[in-house]
């Protein structure tokens, strides 16, 4: 690796607040294998970012399932995966690349370098992917998940402020109220564990019939897995969480 190259992958580390013990690392997360096909054109091996890729999509499901479900217990597997999969989708990975400038960094080969692969959204997400990787390979699992989720955060926040998730209590008690002229009750039937992890038990009523039960380390959770249950259990349309 050059000086001039050195230099450069200094400077971004320094933009995205990161320090890698070994450079050979980065350098290769930032390697489309564009670049490494015409290198071996030449009779020169450089490993391109594709198995880091891999690992780094694995490295970031992992991070923000394991931050989601801590942020969300009141959540459902159906919503949480739900905002997983919008959270890592190509958009916002892209985005987030681009905001750390990491196409400014990327080493493509001359095709696409012309066809202007850096700012393709696929080529940035694939390599914020495997930045990911470079960092858990070379810093620790620690350092990865501090990475991923300061520059997630602002997505995370922006998401639920919009009401990506939906509240299934508010929308019941609208059905309820509108269509049966009552109002669902909501009654805890069990606290189990200690005092720091207890597990509560929701039945929800409507009309004194019970519509639906759900489990949660919340009141909250437990009322809104109920909430759902019911609203599955009415058949109402447009629920594909």
């Amino acid at each position: 690796m050059d000086e001039e190259r050195i230099n450069r992958l200094k400077e971004l580390q320094q933009s995205i607040g990161c320090q890698f013990k070994n450079l050979a690392i980065l350098n290769q997360a930032l390697t489309h294998k564009s670049y490494a096909n015409e290198a071996k054109d030449r009779n020169l091996f450089i490993e391109d970012n594709e198995r880091l890729e891999f690992l780094g999509d694995a490295i970031l499901s992992y991070v923000i399932t394991e931050f989601i479900m801590e942020k969300f217990p009141e959540y459902t597997e159906g919503m949480l995966s739900r905002l997983r999969a919008h959270l890592v989708s190509e958009t916002i990975l892209a985005s987030i690349a681009s905001k750390n400038s990491l196409g400014n960094y990327l080493l493509l080969g001359k095709g696409e370098e012309i066809s202007g692969g850096r700012l393709k959204k696929s080529i940035l997400a694939d390599c914020l992917e495997a930045l990911f990787a470079g960092i858990y390979l070379d810093q620790g699992l620690d350092a990865v998940r501090e990475f991923i989720i300061k520059n997630f955060h602002p997505y995370i926040e922006e998401t639920t402020q919009k009401n990506f998730i939906p509240d299934f209590k508010s929308i019941l008690q609208e059905y309820v109220q509108g269509k049966l002229n009552c109002t669902p009750i909501y009654r805890v039937t069990s606290q189990n564990g200690l005092d720091h992890e207890k597990i509560f038990e929701v039945k929800l009523t409507i009309d004194q019939t019970t519509y639906g039960i759900g489990e949660g380390r919340s009141k909250k959770e437990a009322e809104q897995k109920a909430a759902y249950h019911a609203l599955k259990k009415m058949n109402i349309d447009g629920l594909d969480f």
